[in-house]
């Protein structure tokens, strides 16, 4: 059997909101699989119905997943394309279908992406904090001491920290982040792209503080962004003893390239920040 002889798995990114969002592409793909695998069939109906569409689903979701993967890929093999959605956003992204792309890869199909509305990639691109490097991290754990113990080993990170929260959790998720991570600036994005958008700036405490004053603050679903940690100051006492060294090498006539090297040896670090600082003390000397 070639590759023409059997059909393809499409991942097709929905709107998160806004159902004008969705590509063009992801419609025509939406029209012409056979089958449409779907997070839950019921919310999935309703884009179909705006877009016109009417194709046949079945259900995966987390609960079903590892039995669909047999039936699905049967009806690949026999020359028919699915298309795979989540409730919202790309499929994958803190929703089912890991397992069934992580087999139908293993196994030879071809699995292709149509890319489109992702929640946290939105939010990153409007909150006005570093973006270069982020650490996803999807939902916090539920109970208090998980999501506490999540945040203290993230807490010196220094990427933006992105979260998904829902809306009954927000308030205990931001008493948490306070307590974790003080003053640091936070980011809310709630209801990304519907009539509602929102986002909130400000230290975790007072936009906890903002939501008890104003309860709608805390309706809809949350990406929380908290800005990473400041970069760890050098040693100053190490720095200190490495140029004395180098200064104490350089004075008995040991070369340069030599005394980067020793520095290294002896005291660890980068040889090539060695070697340029002890070529800036050569010129200065």
């Amino acid at each position: 059997m070639t590759v023409s002889d059997i059909g393809a798995l499409y991942v097709v990114a929905t709107p998160i909101g806004n159902l004008d969002d969705l590509s063009p592409r992801a419609r025509q793909v939406l029209a012409d699989v056979a089958v449409i695998a779907a997070e839950d069939t019921r919310h999935s109906a309703r884009l179909l119905r705006h877009l016109g569409l009417e194709r046949p689903m079945l259900s995966l979701h987390e609960h079903n997943e590892s039995g669909r993967v047999a039936q699905l890929k049967a009806r690949l093999a026999a020359g028919e394309d699915v298309a795979l959605i989540s409730d919202a956003g790309t499929p994958l992204i803190c929703d089912p279908g890991f397992l069934l792309v992580r087999e139908l890869r293993e196994s030879g199909y071809r699995v292709v992406p149509i890319p489109g509305a992702c929640a946290f990639v939105a939010a990153l691109s409007a909150a006005g904090l570093p973006t270069d490097r982020f650490l996803f991290q999807g939902f916090l754990p539920a109970k208090g001491s998980g999501r506490r113990g999540r945040l203290a080993a993230l807490v010196e990170r220094e990427e933006t920290l992105v979260f998904y929260e829902s809306p009954h959790r927000i308030r205990d998720t931001l008493a948490d982040i306070a307590g974790s991570f003080g003053a640091r600036r936070v980011v809310l994005a709630r209801e990304l792209t519907k009539t509602f958008e929102t986002f909130l700036d400000g230290d975790a405490a007072s936009l906890l503080a903002r939501m008890e004053e104003d309860p709608d603050q805390a309706r809809g679903e949350f990406v929380v962004m908290v800005a990473g940690a400041s970069p760890k100051a050098e040693d100053d006492e190490a720095l200190v003893e490495a140029e004395t060294l180098l200064k104490a090498l350089l004075a008995e006539g040991v070369g340069v390239k030599q005394a980067a090297a020793i520095t290294t040896r002896l005291l660890g670090g980068a040889k090539k920040a060695w070697y340029a600082r002890a070529q800036a003390l050569k010129d200065e000397a």
